[in-house]
């Protein structure tokens, strides 16, 4: 039982650093673009040695609502490339409503 919960506890431990990793990284990318200390996305992409499309992905959690952001956080079983491709409304409202409802597993 011991061994059990320690495993969940490492489990949790890597999903949240994962999830809070790519946060950091889509907040950090956006102001470099804010601050106009990257021209664009593919100069981001280019000096991070990644494709346009994986930074765009990453950059769209910007988007999500800090409710939302709060509720995949605290979540042990969110799969951070599930919230990264899943099709986010833009209304922070709808966003809520839908991770709710635990709707952005799917």
């Amino acid at each position: 039982l011991a061994e059990a919960k320690q495993e969940r506890a490492v489990q949790a431990a890597a999903q949240d650093s994962a999830l809070m990793r790519a946060l950091g990284l889509a907040h950090h990318w956006q102001r470099l673009l804010d601050e106009e200390r990257a021209a664009s996305v593919a100069e981001i992409a280019k000096a991070e040695g990644m494709d346009v499309t994986q930074v765009r992905r990453v950059m769209r959690l910007t988007l999500l609502a800090p409710e939302v952001i709060e509720r995949l956080v605290g979540a042990p079983d969110i799969v951070l490339e599930q919230v990264m491709r899943r099709q986010w409304p833009n209304g922070w409202g709808e966003q809520i409503r839908i991770a709710a409802t635990g709707a952005q597993r799917g």
